[in-house]
């Protein structure tokens, strides 16, 4: 079983790692003007920066995985499974990015992480 979940799992750590690259790239950058004028000059900001692309570098390999995925087991039983990307966002965002997490979105969680339980257990 644990065969069936490594390409499941590495697709859920991989998307996560490359959000929490995304997200670090595009604070570093600062706010983006996208007005008028501004589009083209904050594209190719996100395009030089090496936190962007190598985020959609790792977030791209994680694709790979889950078509793995895909390719072996049922729709049905991987898609929920991306929901632990949620779960592991929320924690790192909390400890990584010092965002702001309140009990109704900690409520969310542990809904999410029951439903993903019982998805798998079926």
């Amino acid at each position: 079983m644990i065969a069936l979940l490594l390409p499941i799992l590495l697709s859920v750590l991989l998307g996560v790692v490359g959000q929490l690259i995304l997200k670090h790239g595009m604070t570093v950058m600062g706010r983006l003007d996208i007005g008028v004028g501004g589009l083209l000059p904050a594209l190719w900001r996100m395009a030089t920066s090496p936190y962007v692309v190598g985020g959609l570098l790792i977030y791209v390999g994680g694709t790979f995985f889950w078509l793995l995925a895909l390719n072996r087991l049922d729709l049905t039983f991987v898609y929920p499974f991306a929901s632990l990307s949620y779960v592991l966002i929320f924690f790192a965002s909390w400890l990584l990015f010092h965002e702001n997490v309140g009990p109704l979105r900690v409520a969310g969680m542990v809904v999410i992480c029951l439903g993903v339980l019982l998805v798998a257990r079926s």
